[in-house]
């Protein structure tokens, strides 16, 4: 099998796992296929990680954004990518890269997850999770644990085809600093970033 054919299989196989993950847990994964490349884009851009030292992403699915986030950080960066769903955190862990570690659990225990693994604030959450189908009270939980872990610098931006976390986001964060829309994506999403309130 040659290159291209080998990266067409791994891709299939990805999104086989990425469907049968929403079809176990339709409340946990945020959309049927993983982001395009063009979603991935705007979320290496508006999360800012240039220079940034730890990185968290949420909801990593099968991997695709998390190697999008991993190309763009610092040699001496570090991510942490949460799931509940423990074959994606399998799939992500696989990819291998040492400055990634892969946990299994909730988002909104993200400040004991951190002390857990060493790791200060960060100075991007990156969220997939899909905030329309969780209860109003966990998905608040979660943005508050975001909001109080990060840095002070720092920002969280959040993908989703809904706006619940938008009406969510405003009474824990704030209005957005900035969203945006993007429709080469299957479905179309929108993506925002706040920063933390006491930044201002």
């Amino acid at each position: 099998m040659d290159k291209a054919a080998r990266k067409d299989s791994n891709g299939a196989r990805k999104s086989m796992d990425f469907f049968r993950g929403f079809l176990r847990n339709p409340g946990q994964v945020g959309s049927v296929i993983p982001s395009s490349r063009f979603m991935e884009r705007r979320i290496i851009e508006f999360a800012n990680l240039e220079r940034a030292r730890v990185v968290v992403e949420l909801g990593p699915g099968t991997g695709g954004t998390t190697r999008a986030l991993l190309d763009a950080m610092p040699a001496d960066g570090r991510l942490l990518a949460i799931d509940l769903e423990p074959r994606f955190t399998e799939i992500v862990e696989a990819i291998g890269d040492p400055r990634l570690i892969a946990h299994t659990g909730s988002a909104a225990d993200l400040p004991a997850i951190l002390a857990e693994h060493g790791l200060g604030a960060p100075d991007a959450v990156v969220s997939g999770i899909p905030f329309s189908t969780m209860p109003r009270e966990l998905g608040t939980s979660i943005l508050a644990a975001v909001r109080d872990s990060l840095s002070e610098t720092g920002v969280f931006v959040a993908y989703q085809f809904r706006s619940e976390v938008a009406r969510l986001a405003r009474s824990v964060f704030g209005p957005p600093e900035r969203s945006d829309s993007v429709m080469l994506n299957i479905p179309p999403m929108r993506i925002w970033q706040w920063a933390r309130p006491d930044a201002h």
